[in-house]
């Protein structure tokens, strides 16, 4: 890993989950998402620390009574909360 995706990460993890953001709901812990796509990652790869965004473990993994984790379900993830490409998109905005 380089000095520049280890701040990226770093960065990420102050940032808080995105999703939980846009909702209102404030700071909440997060882990990494990795985008998943051909666009980000070649097959079987994951994609670089460039294309990172910072979710919560409830919206990374596994959902919740009201909420939808990414790898839970990815379709209806981004139809919820935006695409992946959409969020990556505003929290590089927010970072900048």
């Amino acid at each position: 890993m380089i000095k520049a995706d280890r701040q990226r990460l770093d960065k990420l993890c102050e940032f808080g989950c995105i999703v939980c953001r846009n909702e209102g709901r404030g700071f909440v812990e997060t882990e990494i998402h990795h985008l998943k796509g051909h666009q980000w990652s070649g097959m079987g790869k994951r994609a670089s620390h460039q294309h990172t965004i910072p979710l919560c473990p409830v919206h990374h993994r596994h959902g919740g009574p009201v909420d939808i984790g990414y790898h839970q379900s990815p379709r209806e993830f981004e139809d919820r909360y935006g695409t992946q490409a959409e969020l990556l998109e505003q929290v590089n905005g927010e970072l900048s």
